[in-house]
C-alpha cells in the first residue's frame, strides 16, 4: 500500500510513460512511407480492444468490489458504479458537443470552427481522445492498488504505439512534414498525464466515491470507443477484419491483467 500523495505522483509518472508511447509508434512515420486502410483500421480497433478491456478488468470489476466493502451490498455498489458510467460517457459527450473538433475519417464534429485552423481541430480531437486515457490510469492506482494501476498503464500504452503512427501518418496525409508529424503526435500523447493527475488526485480527494470514480473513468474511455473508434474502423469494407482485431485486443489485455493484475 502507499501513502495518498504518492498514489498522485504514481498516477502521473505512469500515464506519462503510457502517453509518451505514442511518440514511439509515431517514430515509425519516418520508415513508413504509407499505411493501408486495411491495416490502420486494424490497428485502431485492436488499440479499441485494449482499452475495452481494460474498462472492464481494471476499473469496472474493482470498482464493484471497492464498492462492496465500502457499502456492504452488492446492489448498492453496482448501481453506484453504474451512475459512474453514465456520468463519465455524458461528461464525454457534453465536452464533445461544446468542443470543436475534427475527426480524420468521419469529419467535424461539435461547433462551427470554420476560423479554427484545421490542424488545430485534429489536435482537440486526439486530446479528447487522450485525456480519459490517462485519467483511466491515474484512477487505476486507486486504493494504493500498484499493480493494477501499473497493469492499466501497460495497456493504454501498448493502444497507444499504433495509435501514434496513426495520427502521424494522418498528418502526413494533409501535408504536414515528417517531423512535424511527429512531434505533434507525441504531444498529444502528453495530455495523458494530465488526465492522470486529475484521475489520481480525484481519488485522493474524495476516497469514498471511489466505485464512482472507477465508474466515471469506464464510462469515458467506453464513450470513446463506441462514439469515435469503432465507427472510425467500420467505415470500409474491413470491417471485419476490424471486429477480430478488437477481439485480439481484447484477449491481449485480458490476458495482462490476468497474469499481472
Amino acid at each position: 500500500m502507499t501513502t495518498d500523495v504518492s498514489i498522485v505522483w504514481l498516477g502521473a509518472l505512469a500515464s506519462l510513460l503510457a502517453g509518451l508511447a505514442t511518440g514511439i509508434g509515431a517514430l515509425a512515420v519516418f520508415f513508413i512511407k504509407d499505411l493501408s486502410d486495411r491495416l490502420q483500421d486494424c490497428m485502431l480497433a485492436g488499440a479499441a480492444g485494449v482499452m475495452l478491456a481494460a474498462s472492464f478488468f481494471s476499473l469496472l470489476l474493482p470498482g464493484l468490489e471497492y464498492g462492496e466493502t465500502l457499502l456492504g451490498a452488492t446492489w448498492a455498489a453496482a448501481l453506484l458504479v453504474i451512475f459512474g458510467v453514465l456520468s463519465g460517457a455524458g461528461a464525454l459527450y457534453y465536452i464533445h458537443q461544446r468542443l470543436p473538433h475534427e475527426h480524420f475519417n468521419l469529419g467535424p464534429e461539435g461547433p462551427d470552427a470554420s476560423h479554427i485552423r484545421r490542424i488545430w481541430l485534429f489536435i482537440i480531437a486526439i486530446t479528447l481522445h487522450n485525456f480519459p486515457e490517462g485519467m483511466a490510469v491515474g484512477v487505476g492506482f486507486a486504493g494504493g492498488d500498484v499493480r493494477n494501476g501499473f497493469v492499466l498503464a501497460m495497456g493504454i500504452g501498448i493502444q497507444n504505439i499504433p495509435e501514434g503512427l496513426a495520427v502521424a501518418l494522418s498528418l502526413i496525409a494533409i501535408q504536414y512534414s515528417r517531423a512535424k508529424a511527429f512531434a505533434i503526435a507525441l504531444l498529444t500523447g502528453l495530455a495523458e498525464p494530465i488526465g492522470g493527475v486529475f484521475g489520481a488526485a480525484l481519488v485522493w480527494l474524495a476516497e469514498p466515491i471511489m466505485p464512482w470514480t472507477l465508474g466515471f473513468a469506464a464510462g469515458a474511455m467506453l464513450f470513446i470507443i463506441s462514439n469515435e473508434i469503432i465507427p472510425e474502423t467500420h467505415r470500409s469494407r474491413d470491417k471485419t477484419m476490424a471486429t477480430f482485431a478488437l477481439l485480439v485486443g481484447f484477449v491481449v489485455m485480458m490476458f495482462l491483467d490476468a497474469t499481472l493484475g
